[in-house]
């Protein structure tokens, strides 16, 4: 919870210029994390910026605030964009929170996917276990917050059916992913129930690469890259927020397209 604010009732806080821009810098990236809604920009007028512990737990409450807003407003009827096989961006761009030539390095004959949480079925699933359930592809666009987007092909396993297919609680409030390179990420349930939320095997027709997320990744279109995780490892069902390696740092955890 915020510290106490002790300014009398009705007395209207004076900022100065330096803690103006201050307002100013929090309240553009709050926007461009996720959409801050403008009830919560009323709210943070009302903190005490002179406390920086206050504002930063002022501001971490507004963000989970807005990661409700853009959950209610979320419709699982509503498809992201799709597009034709000439649209697709070659080459397809690499991103991650380290260099390439730090991708990890996974032996494919001895990966399992590790499942736990609120599911019936906890045993590991291999390669070829995942490759014999259903599966879909699709031509989207991905969104990074760093301002660039990119088109690729996806084909994979409708996360929908994976999880009925392991007995998940589908009331439960969050799927949460770990991955080989140390990054971990996690949905809300809705979104994991969308029917565009893969996981996803291949890319542009063949087996995952190495710079794309092999042999695992998710991939939601109607969510930033960032929730887009990589080299998937282990994937749980539960009802505790599990956070992720960006909204841990301050990201937006909702962070809907």
């Amino acid at each position: 919870m915020p510290e106490r604010n002790d300014r009398p009732r009705g007395q209207r806080l004076i900022l100065e210029p330096a803690q103006r821009s201050q307002l100013h810098r929090a309240q553009r990236r709050l926007l461009l994390r996720g959409g801050l809604s403008l009830g919560a920009l009323a709210m943070i007028s009302g903190c005490n910026m002179q406390d920086g512990d206050t504002f930063d737990k002022v501001l971490w409450a507004m963000s989970r605030w807005n990661d409700r807003v853009q959950g209610w407003l979320f419709n699982q009827n509503k498809l992201a964009a799709t597009y034709q096989a000439s649209q697709i961006t070659d080459p397809f761009p690499f991103n991650a929170y380290y260099p390439e030539y730090s991708v990890p390095d996974i032996d494919l004959a001895a990966w399992k996917l590790e499942v736990s949480g609120m599911v019936a079925d906890k045993r590991a699933w291999t390669l070829e276990d995942l490759r014999g359930l259903p599966q879909a592809s699709q031509i989207t666009r991905l969104i990074c917050i760093e301002g660039w987007s990119a088109i690729g092909q996806w084909s994979g396993i409708p996360l929908k059916t994976f999880l009925q297919r392991i007995g998940a609680d589908l009331s439960a409030r969050y799927v949460g992913f770990k991955c080989a390179d140390r990054y971990y990420g996690s949905i809300d349930m809705p979104t994991a129930l969308h029917p565009q939320t893969i996981l996803a095997l291949d890319f542009g027709g063949a087996a995952l690469p190495a710079d794309y997320g092999q042999p695992l990744r998710l991939r939601v279109p109607t969510k930033l890259g960032f929730k887009n995780p990589k080299h998937i490892v282990a994937m749980f069902v539960t009802n505790t927020y599990p956070g992720g390696y960006w909204e841990d740092q301050g990201y937006n955890w909702f962070s809907g397209i």
